[in-house]
């Protein structure tokens, strides 16, 4: 237990205020606070204007494009970003326009990895932060509304995707057929390991555990599958579990994998994922770490394949601090920041003996990873270096990528030759850990003194009180809504207790019915058919919602959205 724990304890830190080390170096947080503001709404007005309903909007020609599976992607990406950025009015229109205008019931091949991360990952946020946004949300909410249907269905749309020998999906579903019959089984590790969060959430707030247990099974899948030094490759085939590609790394077609052991594991308070992690994570140190640079090695001998850095990269100190490894977390941020100051962004290739960009890996998407890493670590440790890299980020993009609708692809980081693109992620992701960077006081760092009670058919409810986990997409989700709609479950097992008790007339414990019961450890969505009447006739707490101490740990997180130290 103390080794699952303790390393979770930097998400409280991660939560404290953000100190003023920034003043003693002379930036004005706040006006870049505002510049990051501006690039959004600069951003955003022109894909309404010239791209909308399109997926994406093309900078350079001022029109639109569909990408990834025709959903009018950009408005959900963007939509928890209008409310993280304190516009309700537009967070509101668009919860309608997109009630009223995307359909999934469409002849489309789409990714099953995007899909999940983009659409469902976005509509879920949405969702959960609908009442906090003004939306007057249907009787039931959080487990019922109109934005966890559309989740829902989109889900649904990708599950004939993990019908598998190995449980592990293919890449692409056509989401009115299924999977197409001459569809590759080649998939990346990312996109069989990237659905715990989404999946999970889906599963405790509709109570059909059907998602939860596929995201598990292939996430399952893939440990079976490592190699005889703890490694995984870059591409699988899902069919037959044969590694097609075995380069081993952490970054393109492996990262988030990665991400959501450590992130189911907050998320769920799941031993497993967390310990599945941390044995990768030996792994990573002994074979693909040079001097707080990552290589890539070869999964089976650990011998160096590439010695590039990848843009892709850059999420890996943010995911450090979020185990308690800060140390690390900041030599590894520091060495991407010089890659930073040499191009004014991140090359998605870097060859590091070189110190120099790849050859047709020069280019620079306006990819959020390396702000991720900063937001994180700010709130670790509030270095001002961190809000260093956010200034430079705001001059870098404004400087080399803003065009007169909107921000493009930066196609050659060497002479700042830009691309007619601006990908989704840009108004989900980056303008968002950087408005996040420069807003301490958002609600998103919310340490857990102020918070909301809802009132649910299944009992009271405290939301909103922080420790947002996010996605890969980076919207957040609020752990405590997990547990929001599962008493009803609960309570007819104590109620059918109390009736064998009392047609058996046996003197045996005594159960009562609370208003909120205490979940136990091995809680997640198989319960429905695998919980055991131990399980059942577990005891619940006498205390009352706000009271923490003799709680246990997963009720904690479930009740304040939160980390909290278990001295029991």
């Amino acid at each position: 237990v103390q080794r699952f724990l303790g390393p979770l304890l930097c998400l409280w830190a991660l939560l404290l205020p953000a100190g003023g080390g920034a003043a003693a170096r002379g930036l004005d947080v706040a006006s870049y606070r505002e510049r990051v503001r501006a690039m959004f709404y600069h951003a955003y007005e022109h894909y309404l204007e010239s791209a909308f309903p399109y997926d994406e909007l093309r900078p350079l020609t001022c029109d639109g494009q569909d990408t990834w599976g025709s959903f009018s992607l950009t408005l959900i990406d963007a939509l928890d970003t209008l409310l993280i950025l304190g516009n309700v009015s537009e967070f509101q229109r668009v919860v309608n326009v997109l009630q009223d205008g995307v359909d999934f019931d469409i002849d489309v091949n789409a990714s099953v990895f995007e899909t999940n991360i983009r659409v469902v990952g976005g509509l879920l946020s949405a969702h959960l932060l609908s009442r906090k946004a003004g939306v007057e949300v249907e009787a039931g909410w959080p487990c019922s509304g109109p934005l966890l249907r559309m989740a829902e269905e989109a889900a649904r749309k990708l599950l004939p995707a993990f019908q598998t020998p190995t449980g592990m999906p293919y890449g692409t579903v056509n989401l009115l057929h299924g999977v197409n019959p001459g569809e590759t089984p080649v998939t990346c590790t990312a996109g069989i390991g990237t659905f715990i969060v989404e999946f999970a959430t889906l599963s405790h707030l509709t109570g059909d555990p059907v998602f939860e247990d596929v995201a598990r099974k292939a996430l399952k899948a893939l440990w079976k599958n490592r190699s005889d030094i703890g490694l995984v490759g870059n591409h699988i085939d899902v069919i037959t579990a044969k590694w097609v590609a075995q380069d081993a790394g952490i970054g393109a077609g492996v990262d988030s994998y990665f991400e959501y052991l450590v992130k189911g594991a907050i998320l769920l308070q799941d031993k497993e994922l967390m310990s599945m992690f941390l044995e990768y994570n030996k792994a990573i140190k002994n074979y693909t770490k040079f001097d707080d640079w990552y290589l890539w090695v070869q999964m089976y001998k650990g011998t160096v394949s590439m010695p590039v850095f990848q843009s892709l990269e850059a999420y890996w100190p943010g995911l450090q601090s979020l185990i308690g490894d800060v140390d690390n977390a900041m030599r590894t941020f520091l060495n991407y920041y010089t890659v930073w100051k040499q191009f004014g962004g991140l090359p998605e290739f870097y060859n590091i003996p070189q110190g120099y960009t790849v050859d047709k890996r020069e280019g620079y998407p306006l990819r959020p990873e390396l702000i991720e890493s900063a937001m994180y670590l700010y709130r670790a440790t509030r270095d001002p270096t961190l809000l260093e890299l956010g200034r430079d980020a705001v001059e870098s993009i404004e400087k080399i990528s803003k065009v007169d609708c909107g921000f493009a692809t930066i196609k050659d980081l060497r002479d700042h030759r830009l691309d007619n693109r601006m990908e989704s992620f840009f108004l989900a992701e980056t303008i968002k850990y950087l408005y996040l960077l420069f807003d301490p006081d958002n609600f998103m760092h919310n340490d857990g003194s102020d918070f909301d009670v809802v009132v649910t058919p299944y009992g009271e409810c405290v939301l909103n009180a922080g420790g947002y986990i996010f996605n890969t997409e980076a919207h957040p989700i609020d752990p405590a809504a997990l547990h929001c709609c599962r008493k009803r479950k609960e309570e007819q097992w104590e109620v059918e207790d109390l009736m064998r008790e009392f047609y058996s007339r046996k003197k045996t414990k005594k159960f009562t019915l609370k208003r909120a019961p205490d979940h136990d450890e091995g809680e997640n969505a198989k319960d429905s058919k695998d919980a055991s009447s131990e399980k059942r006739n577990s005891k619940k707490s006498s205390h009352s919602l706000l009271s923490c101490p003799s709680q246990s740990f997963n009720s904690k997180l479930a009740v304040l959205g939160q980390v909290f130290l278990d001295n029991t």
